[in-house]
C-alpha cells in the first residue's frame, strides 16, 4: 500500500501542470514571505513575538542570567505589549533542556475547570454546545504557577526581579507595534461589553490603539508589584484570586477561591518519535503534541524530496495527514486523568501503518472535524538559549483575543476561555466537568540528535503560536529544516497551508495559483486571503550550532517579534 501510494503521488508529480510555468504575471502575487537573516551569537540567544520582550529576555542574558530567567521575563513583557494573546490570566507549558541534567523536562501550567462547571448546568443555561469567549469558559489561570515554579527549580532570577522589566513597562507606556494593533483592533466590540476590559485596553473607552500608539498599563503594573511583594500566593489563595472569583462569580462564572488554591503545574515527561536522523518531543496530552508526532510517523517512509517543496502532491499529503492525526485527537486527547488510550497507542506501528492507509492520493477526504472542540487559540510563544546550554521551548496563552473578554477592574489582565476547549458530548475524555484540565492547543516542541557518546544532545528549541495552526505549522517547519534543508530563516518565512476542517484548507499568497488550482482538482477547497488572515501562526526557533558553539535564531516576519543573539 505504501509502494502504491508513494507511486501515485509521484504520477501526480508528473501529471500535473508546470506550477512555476503557470505563475501569474511578475507582482500579482508575492513569491516569497523572506525579508531577514537568521541570527547567530556566540553565547546566548532568545525569540519572541515582540521587540521588547526580546530585548528584556536579551539584557537577562547579557547579565548573566539563564535562558529560564529571559523566558519568564520575556513572556512577563509580553502580558504588557501583546496582551490580547497572552499573560497571568492564561495557561503556559515548557519544555527546557537543562544542561547540568542533561535531560529534557517539561511542564505543564495549565489550570482546571472550576468546581462549579458541570455539563448539566451549562445545558440547564441552554448551551448547546461549549460557549465561546464568555465568562463561563474563565478557567483557572495556570501560567504564574507556572512561571514560578520555573523559576525555582531551574532559575537564577527571583520572580519578582523577572517582572521589574514588565511593571517598568506598563507603569511608563510604549508605542504598540503594528501587527498586535491589527489583532487588537478586531477585538472592540467585544471589549466594550466588559466595564474592567473597555477600561484598560481601549482608548479613551472606545477604540484600540493605532500603530505606534503610546499605550499604558498602571493596573497591571500594579497587580505584578502585589505579585512580586507577595508571591504567586496573591493570585491562588490571596487577594488578587478573592477579587477574581467575586467578579466571575457575579458575570456567571464557575471559579471559587477552593479552585484558585488549588493549582499546582505538573512536571511532565516529554513523549518522542524519530525523525530522519533526530528525535522530536513534545509535551503528553492534555495538550495537541500528539498530533505533530503523529503526522511526523505517518510521512516518515515517503520521498517528499521527490515530491516537491509545496507542490500539489506534497500538500495533498500533508493536509490528509494532517485530517488523520487531527481526527484522533478529537475523538482521544483530553485530560490525562479521562484518557481511555495512552500517547504510547496513538503512536505504535500498527496504528500508524492503519492510519496512512486511509490517505488516497487522488482525492481530498472530507475528513473527521473535531466536533464542538475549539482549535482556534491566541497565542505567544518564545525560545531562548544561554552561554551555559540550558535552552527553553515556553508558550503561554488566553486561548482567544483577550481570552474570555473579562478583565476584572483595576486588575489590568485578560482572563483566558479555555474553557471553551471542552465538549458538551458526553463520555469522552475532553467531556466538560468540575476540576479537569480542558484539551489544550499549546504545545512547545524540542528537537535531539544524537551526541558523539551515543546519549541525546539539544538541536532545536522552537514552537508555531497559532491555535490549530501548532502541529500543522510546526511539522511544515521542521520538514523545511530536515527534509529540504532550508536555513533556519528561510524555514519560518517558507508559505504554509492551514488546514481548517473539512475540506477547507488556507494557502499562503506566495503559492502559486497553478498549485491552487491543481489542489482543486483533488477536492480541496481553497478559502480565501481574507480567512486566512493571521491564521498561519508564528514560528520562532533557536538552534545549537555543532560542538555547541554558539546558537542560530529565527523569528516569524508574520509577527511583529524578531531574534537577538549575544
Amino acid at each position: 500500500m505504501r509502494r502504491t501510494l508513494a507511486f501515485l503521488l509521484l504520477l501526480l508529480v508528473r501529471a500535473m501542470p508546470d506550477a512555476r510555468a503557470q505563475e501569474p504575471p511578475p507582482g500579482s502575487r508575492l513569491t516569497t514571505l523572506a525579508g531577514r537573516s537568521t541570527v547567530y551569537a556566540p553565547h546566548g540567544a532568545i525569540a519572541t513575538s515582540q521587540p521588547l520582550a526580546t530585548a528584556a529576555g536579551l539584557a537577562v542574558l547579557q547579565r548573566g542570567g539563564n535562558a529560564i530567567d529571559a523566558a519568564v521575563t520575556a513572556a512577563a513583557v509580553l502580558n504588557v505589549v501583546e496582551p490580547q494573546m497572552t499573560g497571568i490570566g492564561g495557561d503556559m507549558f515548557a519544555i527546557v533542556w537543562s544542561a547540568k541534567e542533561h535531560k529534557l523536562v517539561g511542564i505543564n501550567a495549565s489550570g482546571r475547570s472550576g468546581s462549579l462547571m458541570t455539563r448539566q448546568e451549562l445545558l440547564r443555561r441552554g448551551r448547546t454546545r461549549m460557549p465561546e469567549e464568555s465568562v463561563e469558559d474563565i478557567t483557572v489561570p495556570g501560567a504564574l504557577s507556572g512561571w514560578a515554579a520555573l523559576l525555582e527549580r531551574y532559575g537564577t532570577l527571583t520572580l519578582a526581579q523577572a517582572l521589574e522589566p514588565a511593571i517598568a513597562l506598563a507603569d511608563s507606556g510604549f508605542p504598540v507595534s503594528p501587527i498586535i494593533a491589527g489583532e487588537w483592533g478586531t477585538t472592540v466590540e467585544r471589549l466594550r461589553r466588559d466595564d474592567g476590559a473597555r477600561t484598560t485596553y481601549l482608548m479613551d473607552g472606545t477604540r484600540a490603539p493605532h500603530p505606534g500608539e503610546w499605550f499604558r498599563n498602571p493596573d497591571l503594573a500594579g497587580t505584578f508589584r502585589l505579585i512580586a511583594a507577595q508571591g504567586p500566593a496573591a493570585l491562588y489563595g490571596g487577594e488578587l484570586g478573592q477579587r477574581i472569583v467575586d467578579r466571575v462569580r457575579v458575570l456567571g462564572g464557575f471559579l471559587t477561591i477552593e479552585d484558585l488554591r488549588a493549582q499546582r503545574p505538573l512536571w511532565v515527561e516529554p513523549i518522542s518519535v524519530p525523525f530522519r536522523g533526530f528525535r522530536v518531543w513534545e509535551l503528553p496530552p492534555n495538550g495537541q503534541g500528539i498530533a505533530a508526532l503523529e503526522m511526523l510517523r505517518i510521512l516518515e517512509p515517503y520521498d517528499l524530496k521527490a515530491l516537491g517543496h509545496n507542490s500539489p502532491p506534497y500538500l495533498h499529503l500533508l493536509i490528509e495527514t494532517k485530517k488523520l492525526a487531527y481526527a484522533d485527537l478529537a475523538r482521544w486527547v483530553g485530560d490525562p486523568d479521562q484518557m481511555t488510550v495512552t500517547p504510547a497507542a496513538l503512536l505504535n506501528d500498527d496504528f500508524i501503518r492503519a492510519r496512512r492507509a486511509r490517505i488516497d492520493a487522488a482525492r481530498a477526504a472530507e475528513g473527521v472535524a473535531p466536533g464542538a472542540a475549539r482549535t482556534q487559540s491566541e497565542t505567544i510563544y518564545l525560545t531562548a538559549a544561554d552561554r551555559y546550554g540550558n535552552m527553553v521551548s515556553f508558550i503561554n496563552s488566553l486561548f482567544d483575543f483577550f481570552g474570555s473578554g473579562v478583565v476584572v477592574p483595576g486588575t489590568g489582565f485578560a482572563l483566558q476561555d479555555r474553557g471553551a476547549g471542552f465538549t458538551l458530548e458526553p463520555g469522552v475524555a475532553n467531556t466538560v466537568g468540575p476540576g479537569k484540565r480542558p484539551f489544550h492547543t499549546l504545545i512547545p516542541a524540542f528537537v535531539t540528535r544524537p551526541g558523539e557518546d551515543g546519549h541525546d544532545e539539544p538541536w532545536m528549541s522552537f514552537g508555531v503560536m497559532g491555535g490549530g495552526m501548532q502541529p500543522q505549522g510546526q511539522v511544515q517547519v521542521l520538514l523545511n529544516l530536515l527534509v529540504f534543508g532550508m536555513d533556519l530563516q528561510a524555514a519560518i518565512d517558507a508559505p504554509r497551508f492551514r488546514h481548517y476542517d473539512g475540506k477547507r484548507v488556507g494557502l499562503e499568497t506566495p503559492i502559486p495559483d497553478a498549485v491552487r488550482r491543481a489542489l482543486a482538482a483533488l477536492g480541496h477547497e481553497i478559502v480565501s486571503d481574507a480567512t486566512l488572515r493571521y491564521g498561519t501562526g508564528g514560528a520562532q526557533a533557536i538552534i545549537r550550532l555543532p560542538g555547541g558553539r554558539g546558537y542560530a535564531a529565527g523569528s516569524d516576519p508574520r509577527k511583529d517579534g524578531m531574534a537577538a543573539g549575544h
